[in-house]
């Protein structure tokens, strides 16, 4: 007997000190070097790291997931509404979270959209590249509108906001500060592609030649955007017919030594020893 209740006094006791120390902190001596002080060890350095490193991720995986959500949203609400007429509460309605879920990741409308504008105009400069390619440049002139313009027309009815943020009234002022300057930079970019086409035209006519460019694409794109199916295709071949028309005369001009220039630069289109221009497509 004397035995045994020495024996569990000791049991006893070292259970109360094991306890004790486990308790007292993984500091204790049976958390520094027992189980529960490896476990601790662990938590820091081991899988407990793993698991740190993961919900970061994981957070901003969905963060990202729900700023596209709100993105989205905001530009249905941009193309239905207009800008001006937009407001957080709709944009978080058509993103169907509170408004308080908005505002954790947008401070207002105007930082929705200059974070929409500059996605877009991202995407604008990848579609404006895939156009504008050396190899689409030396295709003859209707399958070349057909290779720059397929991937601009497309890139528009794909985004309607991009119109609604890039011309609308109201809108940021650096989202068309940036647009200004991306405009600038396409519009120099169609000069020195037909200023290689026409070396012997003066660059004030280049000038004008591309600005008009840029405008019947403009309106083209206008009635383009203002239809679906159908009638929409046949807008888009409405547009290149157009271009085919208004370019192809003056690149007749260029490679035709018989054609004459009058002292604005200007080129005789009537010269009747200038070939005849091949079909526009789908005429």
């Amino acid at each position: 007997m004397s035995e045994a209740r020495a024996k569990d006094a000791g049991n006893a006791s070292g259970n109360g000190q094991s306890s004790d120390t486990g308790k007292a902190g993984g500091a204790g001596r049976t958390g520094g070097t027992g189980k529960a002080g490896s476990a601790g060890r662990t938590g820091d350095t081991g899988s407990g790291t793993a698991a740190g490193t993961t919900r970061p991720r994981r957070r901003q995986a969905r963060g990202e997931a729900r700023i596209a959500q709100l993105l989205e949203a905001a530009s249905d609400v941009f193309c239905t509404t207009g800008y001006t007429a937009a407001s957080t509460n709709a944009i978080a309605r058509a993103a169907g979270v509170s408004p308080g879920t908005l505002y954790q990741f947008f401070p207002n409308k105007e930082a929705i959209a200059v974070e929409l504008g500059d996605r877009l105009l991202n995407r604008w400069r990848d579609s404006y590249g895939a156009a504008f390619t050396p190899d689409h440049l030396l295709l003859p002139l209707d399958r070349m509108l057909d290779a720059i313009l397929d991937p601009l027309i497309a890139f528009n009815c794909e985004n309607p906001a991009f119109t609604v943020l890039m011309h609308g009234s109201e809108i940021p002022g650096m989202i068309t500060k940036d647009h200004d300057a991306l405009h600038m930079a396409m519009l120099a970019r169609v000069e020195t592609i037909l200023g290689d086409y026409l070396p012997d035209v003066p660059s004030a006519r280049i000038t004008r030649i591309a600005s008009m460019i840029f405008m019947l694409f403009k309106g083209g794109l206008d009635l383009i955007m203002a239809h679906e199916g159908a009638e929409r295709d046949a807008y888009i071949e409405e547009l290149k017919t157009a271009l085919f028309r208004y370019l192809e005369p003056l690149l007749c001009d260029a490679t035709d030594p018989a054609s004459t220039t009058d002292a604005t630069g200007a080129a005789d289109l009537t010269d009747a020893t200038n070939p005849a221009p091949t079909a526009p497509p789908n005429a």
